[in-house]
């Protein structure tokens, strides 16, 4: 591919809306939450989520020893869970400190969710530098008060 045609793939794919989620797991008595942009609704019936995770990210040892994921949807202001779980967390900290939160079925679920959507990890496929989860929505709970959900557009569809 061509550095012109590449430029413009980065840019058609840039312009493909999607929100942003807090993504939890948990195993025992780890637990870590990451935050995720490729997140989207794969089935009505039974309901269905694919989650796309970056290779080596910690949280896949915690979602491969469970089956489970919890996907917390973010707000249309995100800016202070950006900050929070933009640096990442390696499995001996405390990706929660700080913040109110409560374990539920498949992870953690984290205040101020618009939505919070427990899944069961049903299948994974390869998908280049990302793996893609796909859950079965076992549980689900809307925040209150229910609020709408941020949306994002990346000006490069190569990079984060």
């Amino acid at each position: 591919m061509t550095e012109a045609a590449r430029e413009q793939v980065a840019k058609a794919l840039g312009r493909i809306p999607s929100g942003c989620a807090i993504v939890t797991a948990a195993s025992g008595r780890r637990r870590t939450g990451m935050l995720a942009s490729w997140v989207q609704q794969a089935g009505f019936e039974p309901p269905m989520l694919s989650v796309a995770i970056k290779k080596g990210r910690p949280i896949t040892e915690l979602i491969e020893a469970s089956k489970a994921m919890v996907v917390n949807v973010l707000g249309d202001n995100p800016g202070a869970m950006f900050r929070h779980f933009g640096r990442g967390f390696d499995l001996t900290e405390d990706a929660f400190e700080g913040l109110q939160n409560r374990d539920v079925n498949g992870g953690v679920e984290i205040a101020g969710h618009v939505a919070r959507l427990s899944l069961v990890i049903r299948g994974k496929a390869d998908a280049g530098d990302h793996d893609l989860y796909v859950g079965e929505v076992v549980e689900a709970d809307v925040g209150e008060p229910v609020g709408e959900p941020y949306v994002h557009l990346r000006k490069n569809g190569l990079s984060y």
